[in-house]
């Protein structure tokens, strides 16, 4: 796990950056726009994210990862009221997680820490977060997608452009290299 800890902080520097780059197209009034009153806002999935990390990974190794103080039901409400505060709210949390991250040793890897009371290794908490991380900022891309329409540009590959991507990737010689590196570099 040692070894993959570099790639999974990699991956969530890539997802996390996805959030931005998303966040930088939509209009300000688009990050707190409700499909209906059933769905979240861009703001409110910011808001979860953000007090998920951190409640998660503030003192991991030695309190559990629901905090007393959360109040999850009030992180899908509308409390962010400006970009500004989005936008606090989320490094907030990223750092809580990276800085937890960046805490740990190769020993503390296999280490039980507790999720409501349920018992996980701090590996299979990594893997919790990454996945609960990555599933909202889809949710965060679509959003913004909807928002944007015509104006939005692709994260990723774009649209009828695969076989030009493709060309590109296998014009190259075979090396080894995480796949969000070329993403990452690009900021």
């Amino acid at each position: 796990m040692a070894e993959l800890l570099p790639g999974i902080i990699k991956q969530l520097e890539y997802y996390k950056q996805l959030g931005e780059k998303t966040f930088a197209q939509v209009p300000d009034e688009g990050l707190f726009w409700q499909y209906n009153e059933e769905s979240n806002s861009i703001s409110m999935i910011v808001n979860h994210i953000a007090g998920n990390l951190i409640s998660r990974w503030t003192d991991f190794l030695t309190t559990d990862g629901e905090k007393e103080w959360r109040d999850r039901d009030r992180e899908f409400t509308d409390q962010l009221k400006s970009r500004e505060e989005l936008t606090s709210h989320w490094e907030a949390g990223w750092k809580c997680l990276f800085d937890a991250m960046n805490s740990l040793n190769e020993d503390q890897l296999d280490t039980i820490i507790y999720i409501r009371n349920q018992g996980h290794t701090v590996t299979e908490a990594i893997y919790r977060s990454l996945a609960h991380t990555s599933y909202h900022i889809g949710q965060i891309v679509l959003i913004g997608k909807m928002l944007c329409n015509h104006n939005w540009t692709s994260l990723s590959i774009p649209r009828n452009a695969s076989k030009t991507f493709n060309t590109e990737k296998f014009a190259r010689e075979k090396h080894k290299a995480h796949f969000t590196d070329e993403f990452l570099s690009k900021k």
